[in-house]
């Protein structure tokens, strides 16, 4: 397993305009910035030129991130043949006693964004939840202690 990336067809398309983005108008624009600070002379006290090569070690490392991502990723499909067990890319709704039920969405760890509902299989609620069914009672250890949620749907 190692180095699996779960992402939606969404989030593969983002990070390939992403990585576009990066290796185009993004090089480019750095390598003119290094060239016109390299022409003001004196480099050991050139800010411009610091900076500039901060920048591109930068760039160079989210390039090679992006890449080992997009080659190792496992796309999760839009439509999970099985609805009656939670699995990575289905919708949960669970519901904690004393509160308001929640929907949320299992993810991959790089596209887990949960103030908009997209939580990481690999967090300690996505990773509780997966395998179980409509009915269960799952129990959560996160950092502020246990918490007991009860799932509701799964979509």
């Amino acid at each position: 397993m190692g180095d699996e990336y779960f992402l939606t067809p969404e989030g593969v398309e983002r990070l390939q305009k992403e990585l576009v983005e990066l290796t185009g108008p993004a090089r480019k624009e750095l390598a003119s910035r290094l060239r016109t600070a390299i022409q003001q002379g004196d480099l050991s006290e050139n800010a411009d030129y610091h900076k500039a090569k901060e920048d591109q070690a930068f760039l160079e490392g989210r390039i090679q991130e992006l890449e080992h991502i997009l080659r190792n990723v496992v796309i999760i499909e839009d439509k999970p043949k099985q609805r009656d067990i939670i699995e990575i890319g289905l919708r949960v709704t669970v519901q904690e006693e004393g509160f308001d039920p929640e929907t949320y969405r299992l993810v991959g760890a790089k596209e887990a964004d949960p103030r908009n509902g997209h939580i990481s299989n690999e967090s300690p609620i996505g990773r509780a939840l997966i395998g179980h069914r409509i009915g269960d009672q799952v129990v959560v250890e996160t950092p502020n202690g246990q918490t007991q949620f009860k799932i509701l749907n799964i979509a």
